[in-house]
């Protein structure tokens, strides 16, 4: 089973980390994204990429403020 890892930068992109060929990344109509020779990419979450789904640093530029701490669950929340 390969692993995949996915991290939350602070105020920036998910960076994506996985062995080359075990993801498969796909737009709304289901066409694929060449990924190959990329065993790590970052996704865009500030909405200002003009590569979108990847991410090309606009943030930096946009003061981008996010949260990305997990939150932990509440015990008897529902």
């Amino acid at each position: 089973m390969s692993t995949v890892k996915i991290t939350v930068k602070k105020n920036g992109p998910y960076r994506v980390e996985a062995p080359e060929g075990s993801i498969e990344l796909v737009d709304a109509d289901g066409n694929k994204y060449d990924l190959t020779g990329k065993p790590a990419f970052s996704l865009c979450r500030c909405g200002g990429s003009v590569t979108k789904p990847f991410c090309d640093g606009t943030h930096s530029r946009l003061g981008f403020q996010a949260a990305e701490s997990a939150v932990k669950k509440i015990e008897g929340a529902s």
